[in-house]
């Protein structure tokens, strides 16, 4: 098998509120930082820091499943703090990689598909690949992905995870979100990154969404055999909020069904079409869906739109969360969100929780529901049964030993 040439770009997209904490001094060397941490992951690479806030890595793989499996890899090392002068820090890294066969190799055209990689995935929020070749390579690649992903709804190549999320109070699970990944036979795992955006363009999304929810039900009953009762959030695209059609389906399956589901959905996705996405929000909530709201504060919150929508939860952004304990002002609007959702008869969720301190810190602001590595990455239902039986989230109160001093600190003694 013939080797494919492959550019990977990492850009820190939080560099401008990391330079405020670092300094221009220390964040000029950060890139230089995490050039260094991505060459240990991937050894047989050429990585340059080539801007202050960009990181290029060079290499040949034998197929995109490599590929895929190292942008998983950077991913994956750069979802905990990265250390900075002794201090925790987040870094929110955006990956995008361009790959090509080596007899067709064009460095100027893998480095633009890279680039534009990186565009996409700002959007996607998940590390994307785009392949190159003799003509216009990008758009025939996303056609046999999107052909792909038809076939695949029906032959079995999709499967979820599930990342638990632990009650504070209550110190338990009672719900955890669904996640859709998607094992190519040719090009190996596929992140939702890389294919969510292809399945809203061709309206597969209907069938995947359908789909999701057709196996959260199946799923949810094998739990429920074994004592746990939980809800499982589904993320619910915004062009399906209002699609008629799709909410009748989803209806009917939920209702027939009985299950405990909820649709996790973005502010941005209420604002495009806001009165017939509000009313079908009102569709599901009558029903008994729950309704949380997904990313806040990572777009353009208002407030007009948060109080019309029948949400049970607001999930608070990763970026502000991760900060928690490095920053000064992340704490002041994570508390400020909390109370301002409690106003609102909302419980909060906060996601990418990923340190003890992260976790104390929250559950003296009242925070109610946390979510992230630190509890449990996300996982197979088999891994998630085990979880559920085990003592994973009581152990997670020794880790809560710096509680009285937090609450002192934030009144909440």
């Amino acid at each position: 098998m013939e080797p494919n040439c492959v550019c990977i770009i990492a850009q820190i997209a939080n560099f401008a509120v990391l330079r405020r904490h670092l300094g221009m001094a220390v964040a000029g060397r950060l890139a230089e930082d995490v050039a260094g941490v991505v060459a240990k992951l991937i050894p047989e690479s050429t990585v340059v820091a080539t801007a202050r806030d960009r990181i290029d890595v060079t290499a040949t793989a034998f197929d995109r499943a490599v590929l895929s499996a190292w942008l998983a890899t950077i991913d994956n090392a750069f979802e905990t703090a990265f250390v900075v002068d002794d201090e925790p820090y987040a870094i929110d890294l955006v990956i995008g990689a361009g790959i090509v066969d080596i007899g067709q190799h064009d460095a100027i055209r893998l480095i633009d598909e890279a680039e534009q990689a990186v565009e996409d995935a700002r959007i996607a929020r998940a590390p994307v690949i785009r392949g190159v070749g003799d003509i216009d390579t990008a758009i025939p690649d996303r056609e046999a992905l999107a052909r792909d992903l038809r076939l695949a709804i029906g032959k079995g190549e999709l499967f979820l995870h599930y990342q638990p999320k632990v009650h504070l109070r209550r110190n338990r699970v009672e719900s955890v979100e669904a996640l859709i990944r998607w094992r190519h036979p040719v090009r190996g795992l596929i992140m939702p990154g890389e294919f969510i955006g292809i399945a809203e363009e061709s309206r597969d999304i209907i069938d995947l969404t359908v789909w999701t929810i057709q196996q959260v039900i199946r799923d949810q009953r094998a739990l429920a055999r074994e004592g746990h009762d939980v809800t499982a959030f589904i993320n619910i695209s915004g062009s399906l909020l209002s699609d008629a059609r799709f909410v009748r389906r989803a209806c009917a399956l939920v209702k027939s069904s009985g299950a405990r589901i909820g649709f996790e959905i973005t502010e941005t996705a209420v604002i495009r079409e806001p009165e017939i996405a509000i009313a079908h929000l009102h569709e599901f909530a009558a029903i008994g869906i729950d309704i949380a709201i997904d990313d806040y504060g990572a777009g353009l919150s208002s407030l007009a739109y948060l109080k019309k929508l029948p949400a049970r939860e607001l999930k608070i952004d990763k970026l502000f969360v991760t900060q928690l304990t490095s920053s000064n002002r992340d704490p002041l609007i994570v508390r400020s969100t909390i109370d301002l959702a409690h106003a609102l008869e909302m419980e909060v969720v906060a996601e990418g929780v990923e340190t003890p301190a992260a976790l104390a810190l929250l559950t003296v602001m009242g925070c109610d529901i946390a979510q992230g590595y630190f509890i449990s990455r996300p996982i197979d239902l088999s891994a998630l049964l085990d979880f559920l039986g085990s003592n994973a989230i009581a152990d997670l109160d020794p880790k809560r030993a710096m509680l009285p001093d937090l609450a002192r600190a934030f009144g909440r003694a």
